[in-house]
C-alpha cells in the first residue's frame, strides 16, 4: 500500500539518547517532506515540539500535543489554531492538587503553552533540559482558581517522585479516577496525567479527517510507550523502535533499530 503521512512520538522514538534529533532522521524526513506530510505526536506541550518541527523543516506542519488533549494547526501566517482542546476538569485537578499535598510529588501543570511549578525542584530542572523550555514558578492552587475562573483545566498533569509515592497518586486515580483520567507511567518515577477521553490516535483521526484526504490505513506511525499503543494498532503500519516497551513491541507491525540507531529514518529510507 501506498502510505502518505507519517507520524512520530517524539521522545524515545524520534530523538536520540541526548534528546536530539540526528542528521540521519533530519535527512530523512527533510527528503520526504514535500510529498509526505509528516505529524509529530508527543506528550510535550507545543512550545516543546516547535523547535523540532523547524529543525526536521516542518514548521507550521500541524501538531499533537498531550497525547491528543491539544491538536494545532497553523494558517498560512504561522498563527496557532486550536482543532481540539480537551482538559482535566478543574474538580478533579483539585483533587489532585489536594493529594500530592499529602505526598512528596512533584507537580507541573500545564495549558497550552503554559507550564507552571510550585518551585524549581530537581524534577523541574530535569525536565527542563529534556525539552528546552523553562517553567513559571507559581502557587499551584492559585495557578487552578485563575483557571477555573477562565473556564480552563489542564491539558496534562506531570507527577514526579519517588516510586512508591508514585505508586500510591496512580492508586488513588484508579480507585477514584478510573473513568475520567488517563494516568501512565514512562518511568517508574513519571506519572503522566490527561482527560480519558483522548488518546494520540483520537487526535491523528481527527486531523486525518480535518486537513488531510489521507486514510488511518494510509499512516504509518512510530512510537515506543504504552501512550502509543492505540495509536500503531489504529494505522496501517505500525512501528514499535527496538527499544519499546514489550507490550508496544507485542502489538507492532514490525519493530526497526532503536532510536539512538536511527530506527525512525532507516524505515523511512527503505519504505519512502
Amino acid at each position: 500500500m501506498p502510505y502518505k503521512l507519517v507520524c512520530s512520538d517524539i521522545d524515545g522514538t524520534l530523538l536520540n539518547k541526548a534528546r536530539l534529533l540526528s542528521i540521519a532522521t533530519i535527512t530523512e524526513i527533510q527528503r520526504i517532506k514535500e510529498h509526505i506530510p509528516v505529524i509529530l505526536v508527543s506528550s510535550r506541550m507545543p512550545k516543546a515540539m516547535t523547535h523540532l518541527q523547524i529543525d526536521l523543516g516542518i514548521a507550521n506542519s500541524p501538531l499533537i500535543a498531550y497525547n491528543g488533549g491539544l491538536v494545532l494547526t497553523y494558517n498560512t501566517d504561522g498563527v496557532s489554531q486550536i482543532l481540539s482542546s480537551i482538559e482535566v476538569p478543574n474538580i478533579i485537578l483539585n483533587n489532585l492538587l489536594k493529594i500530592n499535598k499529602t505526598l512528596d510529588i512533584h507537580t507541573s501543570l500545564y495549558h497550552n503553552d503554559e507550564w507552571y511549578v510550585k518551585e524549581m525542584d530537581y524534577w523541574a530542572k530535569r525536565e527542563m533540559n529534556n525539552t528546552r523550555v523553562t517553567p513559571e514558578i507559581a502557587n499551584l492552587q492559585e495557578v487552578s482558581n485563575t483557571w477555573k475562573a477562565l473556564n480552563k483545566g489542564a491539558h496534562k498533569v506531570m507527577c514526579m517522585g519517588d516510586e512508591d509515592q508514585i505508586q500510591i497518586l496512580a492508586n488513588h486515580i484508579q480507585t477514584y479516577f478510573s473513568n475520567d483520567l488517563n494516568a501512565y507511567k514512562t518511568k517508574p518515577t513519571y506519572l503522566e496525567i490527561s482527560s480519558k477521553k483522548i488518546s494520540k490516535l483520537t487526535a491523528l483521526s481527527l486531523l486525518l479527517e480535518s486537513n488531510y484526504q489521507v486514510l488511518l490505513e494510509e499512516v504509518i506511525a512510530f512510537g515506543d510507550n504504552y501512550n502509543d499503543i492505540d495509536m500503531l494498532q489504529g494505522v496501517g503500519l505500525g512501528v514499535a523502535v527496538a527499544n519499546a516497551k514489550d507490550e508496544v513491541k507485542t502489538i507492532a507491525n514490525r519493530i526497526t533499530h532503536s532510536n539512538i540507531d536511527d530506527g525512525v529514518a532507516a524505515v523511512l529510507r527503505e519504505l519512502l
